[in-house]
């Protein structure tokens, strides 16, 4: 076994994940811990701070375990983590409110009101946040109005990463890359932007200081580094953001190479050497290093609607799967796959659970569009598989306005076990469409993140040796012409939509 590892530890939105590697980038252990994401409402979703902390040091000490290395081999610990997230907590770093996380949408009324009355156009040129509630900016500026005493009780706003940090080591410090996440951040000068701070009601003193995605700190609490196995002088790098550490960990990195991840949502996002904002707003940009910046767009529903076409459409296809032992999706896929591409003239959005890019508006709602007596069911859920890609691609044309056309695309995410799916997105993008073998990639970035900290790398793009492609998808030249004669239609429905998705989403407040 080689004498040298790194850890990286990936905060997710549904669990926390550490994996060991030795440093060229071999998998020695991994183990992840799931914990709950409560709605209590259907605009809420928070989480236990404390629980996620406990998953984090849970999971270092697992593999620790698992492999028996001595502490002393472990070069650093680097993190990744889910952006958006925001903590008020008081002058002994205690949590007055839960984990409020990105898929928050309470903070809805107050983004419109950035947008018109407060210049927040302007602050999205600058800090490359698109203005949704899931901003720390929007959450803020609810809380200030519509929950005053709290407000005025808190000392500081901080993300879920910055509260282990804290916890560990007593220090509060914000990587630049969940900082550039946070609508409040210039990433221009790579320090708090003074208009959005005022927005929000807040100075620099109520957040952690900026610092590189590659800075370290070490002295860790005894007592945690005896529970997690490792020495308290171990380095722990602050690390990045899990989107652009995804980027990373899939060898995304370089000029023309876009990485697509389907998991539960799903998310386009491209490399540049500098950052870029869109005249239109449709794009994020956010940091993986100064010198590594990522924009692109996230969407709410990518693998969340698939599991909603099994449940509300799948009965008979989930009783034939446990009949075969099959997967239920694969049983659902292949019924689609008998269906031609275009589901005859059958459309889906898939804007179930509102939409972030590239329409930035929660009160977005799905939609089939030209349904006949002529469908059957088969061509819904084809019709549905196609509405996901579809509205990647929607974010992918705005990225390419932006930075030109791709040449390669990265694909990765629960997505990729369907042949289908994957042939799916290399006809509708017309672009070679490759899978790479790669074990947990924001957990992979982290490492490589912490490595280059380390100086172990001399270039992120070291990554290239550790990961490898276990699928290529070309695109069908029929296939492809269909679907060129039905982006315009699905593009232009979700515009002249646009009042009707207010007017529903009120309906359904007031009386769903």
């Amino acid at each position: 076994m080689n004498s040298k590892y790194v850890i990286g530890v990936d905060i997710g939105t549904t669990s926390a994940k550490s994996v060991l590697y030795a440093v060229d980038g071999t998998v020695i252990a991994n183990h992840g811990i799931e914990y709950p994401l409560f709605s209590p409402t259907p605009e809420t979703a928070v989480q236990d701070p404390e629980e996620i902390f406990q998953a984090v040091i849970n999971t270092v000490k697992v593999i620790m375990q698992k492999s028996h290395v001595d502490p002393a081999n472990v070069l650093c610990v680097s993190f990744s983590s889910a952006m958006h997230s925001l903590i008020a907590v008081d002058k002994e770093g205690k949590p007055l409110t839960e984990c409020i996380t990105w898929a928050d949408n309470r903070s809805s009324d107050w983004v419109e009101k950035i947008k018109t009355e407060m210049n927040g156009h302007e602050i999205y040129l600058r800090t490359g946040t698109p203005l949704h509630p899931m901003t720390p900016l929007a959450k803020l500026v609810w809380l200030q109005n519509d929950y005053t005493e709290l407000f005025s009780k808190s000392s500081k706003f901080i993300s879920i990463k910055e509260y282990i940090f804290y916890k560990l080591f007593g220090k509060y410090v914000v990587d630049y890359s969940i900082a550039s996440g946070t609508g409040l951040f210039n990433i221009y000068t790579l320090g708090w932007d003074a208009e959005a701070l005022k927005v929000a009601g807040v100075t620099a003193d109520n957040l952690s200081e900026p610092v590189p995605t590659t800075y370290q700190l070490s002295g860790m609490d005894v007592g945690y580094a005896k529970e997690m196995n490792l020495n308290p002088i171990t380095p722990f790098v602050v690390g990045a953001g899990d989107g652009p550490l995804s980027n990373l960990g899939v060898n995304a990195i370089d000029p023309g190479v876009v990485a697509v991840t389907i998991g539960t949502s799903g998310a386009i996002r491209a490399v540049t050497d500098r950052p870029i904002t869109d005249p239109k707003g449709r794009i994020f940009c956010y940091a993986l290093t100064e010198n590594h910046w990522v924009i692109g767009g996230p969407v709410n529903n990518g693998g969340m609607i698939f599991r909603w076409v099994r449940d509300q459409l799948g009965d008979a296809e989930v009783a034939t799967a446990k009949r075969l032992g099959k997967d239920p999706y694969e049983v659902l896929t292949e019924i689609a796959d008998r269906i031609t591409p275009g589901a005859d003239g059958l459309l889906f959005h898939p804007y179930l659970a509102g939409e972030r890019a590239p329409l930035w508006n929660s009160n977005a709602r799905g939609s089939f569009f030209g349904l006949g007596m002529h469908h059957k069911k088969e061509h819904l859920i084809r019709a549905v598989l196609e509405g996901v890609i579809f509205n990647l691609y929607t974010v992918l044309l705005a990225l390419s306005e932006l930075m030109g056309e791709p040449n390669k695309i990265q694909a990765t995410g629960g997505f990729a076990r369907s042949e289908l799916w994957r042939q799916m997105m290399a006809d509708i993008f017309n672009q070679d469409v490759s899978i790479p073998e790669s074990f947990e990639s924001s957990c992979l970035g982290a490492a490589i993140l912490g490595l280059y900290s380390m100086g172990e790398i001399d270039s992120l793009n070291a990554v290239s040796d550790m990961v490898g492609a276990t699928y290529h998808h070309t695109p069908n030249s029929e296939n492809v012409s269909i679907y060129e004669d039905l982006t315009p239609i699905y593009i232009r429905l979700s515009r002249i939509l646009q009042e009707e998705y207010e007017s529903i989403a009120a309906f359904q407040k007031k009386w769903v």
